[in-house]
């Protein structure tokens, strides 16, 4: 599979690229898990986006990762997402390992947030993370509070 990946920081975005990012995003999380939420929640002008291109040119996958201070005190990992067709190819797997390698690399060996779908904790817990059992509701949909050490 020829995949193409980029880390940008929201300022060097093109506006095609944003508008490419959010539409899948919407795509998958309004439309697919059929759930309307706030996702312009002005976080993604603070944070750096990985965009994963498919041999098209086309956004395939995307998260953001967000400084600390912006989510929660640690840094984070959010809007975790990837393109139906592609699901089960471990480029899930591929984006998650290049969302917590960068946040290492740019905000420093520290912990990492993630607030996941609860029936994606067994995803994320292959990539280190570890609930806190904070459970909660956001948006209808049931969440687990999780985070990363590199230290263990």
């Amino acid at each position: 599979m020829n995949l193409n990946w980029q880390i940008k920081h929201y300022t060097e975005l093109t506006t095609n690229e944003f508008h490419d990012l959010i539409a899948l995003r919407m795509k998958v999380f309004v439309v697919e898990q059929n759930c309307p939420y706030q996702d312009l929640d002005g976080k993604d002008k603070k944070s750096y986006h990985i965009i994963c291109r498919n041999g098209k040119g086309d956004i395939v996958a995307t998260g953001r990762i967000l400084p600390p201070g912006i989510s929660y005190k640690t840094a984070s990992i959010g809007r975790v997402v990837i393109e139906k067709d592609l699901r089960g190819q471990n480029v899930g797997h591929e984006l998650m390992n290049k969302c917590v390698e960068y946040s290492l690399l740019e905000f420093g060996n520290d912990i990492i947030t993630i607030s996941a779908q609860k029936h994606l904790e067994n995803y994320y817990k292959q990539h280190g993370f570890i609930s806190t059992g904070k459970e909660y509701h956001e948006d209808g949909i049931p969440h687990v509070e999780m985070k990363f050490s590199p230290n263990k």
